[in-house]
């Protein structure tokens, strides 16, 4: 994904000069300009940029006005000052506003792009993914509870959209201009996506209205409706269970496994009153790939399960084997202590 590097300045000649200039880092970032703070602002509406540049003198919108609208509107899009009028009143003044970097006039053009391109590198500190579902990825932030920003790069459209996240709790979304819940939805609705993550999440003040959950849902429901679903489209899915039977029944030799879990389930809770089902169903082994595949990211040892939330009645606890196991559970299930005893 090349990320988009907008600068901003007054001086026509000097923008074309830098352009072109840039043009040998082409591989890394592409370059927007803007004659002024009015301009910067349309542009930051119209694409989805990922570093600002800006001088610091500019008429119509200064660089100090364009960096408060950046810090109040697009938290999560870093700064760098120009200035030829240094002092280190002035600097202390950008730095303390939230400028992510600061350069004086004259500079080198290399020197300009060294402090870019290490910029740009915190937009996947936290790594990259190429062919996880964005939905389960997802719901394992919202239970390990992380603080991140994910840019989600649609390799369809080749759109592109920010998630924000402060402990596992959605805060906003965007796609360019949009903000909230409207970006959440489209984001959520995408297919085959990369994934960008950087540790840490700007946003402050939440903007998504709702529960995650109920948000994934009602993006797949959007979708589906978009897509035109068939006549016959159930409303209510079927139950894990009849689903399982209907991809993979049951066989004898399994049960003795499956009891095993059941009797490990009823001494953890206590009873088996929220315990629906325990089935075989292969095709969960997808899911505990990719599982494996992205628990580096989150310092995690070997997969022993994984609890999956799907904002229905059940919920799904996958324990991995020759055969994923599925343990279909009510949400009154006590989690913490059910899941510490499976995981034996």
């Amino acid at each position: 994904m090349t990320q988009k590097v907008l600068i901003v300045d007054d001086d026509h000649i000097w923008l074309r000069l830098i352009k072109k200039k840039f043009e040998n880092y082409a591989e890394t970032f592409t370059t927007l300009t803007a004659l002024d703070g009015k301009e910067a602002v349309v542009s930051l509406k119209q694409n989805m940029i990922s570093l600002v540049v800006t001088d610091m003198q500019m008429p119509e919108m200064d660089g100090l006005a364009l960096l408060a609208h950046l810090s109040e509107n697009y938290p999560d899009i870093p700064v760098i000052i120009m200035t030829a009028y240094s002092t280190p009143s002035s600097k202390k003044t950008v730095l303390d506003g939230g400028a992510a970097g600061y350069i004086e006039k004259p500079f080198v053009v290399e020197d300009l792009a060294k402090k870019i391109i290490k910029t740009l590198q915190k937009e996947t500190e936290g790594g990259t993914l190429q062919t996880v579902p964005l939905d389960m990825f997802i719901q394992l932030i919202e239970m390990e509870q992380k603080t991140c920003t994910i840019r989600v790069f649609n390799k369809i459209t080749e759109n592109k959209g920010i998630l924000f996240f402060y402990k596992g709790d959605l805060m906003d979304a965007r796609i360019n201009n949009r903000q909230g819940n409207e970006a959440a939805y489209e984001i959520f609705a995408w297919d085959s996506v990369t994934l960008a993550i950087q540790d840490e999440c700007a946003v402050k003040d939440k903007k998504i209205k709702g529960e995650l959950q109920a948000i994934l849902f009602d993006a797949m429901r959007m979708k589906d409706e978009a897509e035109g679903a068939p006549e016959d489209f159930e409303e209510d899915p079927p139950s894990p269970k009849a689903a399982a039977k209907k991809a993979a029944p049951k066989k004898a030799a399994e049960l003795s496994y499956p009891e095993l879990l059941r009797q490990k389930y009823t001494a953890a809770a206590g009873s088996n009153a929220s315990l629906e089902d325990i089935y075989v169903d292969d095709s969960w082994f997808e899911l505990l790939e990719h599982v494996k595949m992205i628990a580096p990211l989150f310092s995690a040892g070997p997969l022993k399960l994984c609890y999956v939330n799907r904002g229905e009645r059940l919920n799904l606890i996958i324990l991995p084997g020759d055969e994923p196991t599925v343990v279909a559970v009510t949400g009154d299930c006590p989690r913490d202590q059910v899941l510490e005893a499976l995981r034996k």
